[in-house]
């Protein structure tokens, strides 16, 4: 005969899970993330049931080890939840897609304060991954017709996700290669955003989260990280009309060679912007 099992309590529980959790190396807020997870409620609901220290049942306790276990192997907090906030959006994530960083909230803000200048604002996003930039602008903006164009066909399909979720009736989500994409529409359009894959491919990233969970497609962009940014200078080329504005996310040290690239390009008045963190982040650029 099997022996009851005492009821598990919340306070207990999640302390064991912080601790777990730290000794992994990860942020005790995930625990409480995951507790609101599993609890169907906001992290400040978890923290209410925690101090009242309300009861869980066993399949609720059972599920919140199972994913303090995977979340200790360092498997990304949004994949156990399936969504990342992004802007005021909940992006639904998982294996396959880049999990998009809240440094690009940023970047999003600059391709959207350019857009919302245009009077019949039209704009791509190259590479969108889970839709984060492209639905970003086609929400933010009244009026916008934008364009989301995705390789990957893993990426392609969270996209496809999202933009059901939240895309307007004037957002287009079209699978295929930045390099060739959209040809109908060139000289047509206002913004060219994207965040390329930008890491050199011997800088191999720190965190296990990125290193082992995010698509290598969407991370590498070859000896200086610039291969993919090159070909992004000649399509945003194509597609924008003169004047229009190309948005680029980077990491923080090659703010300066994507301007000469640009500039070598014939791009005018390539800039680059901080991110919150002073972090060198977007270049902008105006096609002539």
């Amino acid at each position: 005969m099997d022996t009851p099992r005492d009821t598990p309590r919340i306070s207990a529980t999640l302390r064991a899970a912080t601790r777990a959790l730290a000794d992994a190396g990860v942020p005790a807020v995930d625990a409480e993330l995951l507790l609101a997870h599993v609890l169907g409620t906001s992290r400040g609901g978890a923290q209410a049931a925690a101090l009242r220290d309300d009861a869980l049942t066993d399949e609720q306790h059972d599920r919140f080890q199972a994913l303090i276990a995977r979340r200790a192997q360092r498997e990304p907090l949004q994949h156990l939840t399936g969504l990342a906030p992004f802007r005021h959006l909940e992006l639904e994530v998982g294996p396959g897609v880049f999990v998009p960083r809240p440094e690009t909230e940023g970047v999003a803000q600059v391709a959207i304060d350019a857009l919302a200048a245009a009077e019949h604002p039209r704009a791509v996003d190259l590479g969108t991954g889970s839709g984060a930039i492209a639905l970003a602008m086609a929400t933010e903006v009244p009026g916008a017709e934008v364009w989301a164009v995705e390789r990957s066909p893993e990426a392609h399909a969270w996209a496809a996700r999202n933009v059901a979720r939240y895309g307007t009736p004037t957002t287009h989500l079209v699978r295929g290669d930045l390099a060739d994409a959209l040809p109908e529409l060139d000289g047509t359009l206002d913004v060219v955003a994207s965040n390329p894959p930008y890491v050199p491919d011997d800088a191999i990233p720190r965190d296990p989260e990125v290193r082992l969970f995010d698509p290598p497609q969407a991370l590498y962009g070859g000896a200086d990280g610039l291969d993919v940014v090159r070909v992004l200078s000649h399509t945003a080329l194509r597609l924008l009309h003169s004047g229009g504005t190309l948005v680029i996310e980077h990491g923080e040290w090659q703010g300066e060679p994507i301007r000469q690239l640009l500039t070598a390009d014939g791009w005018r008045g390539a800039s680059t912007h901080p991110d919150l963190t002073g972090r060198d982040r977007t270049t902008t650029a105006i096609r002539p």
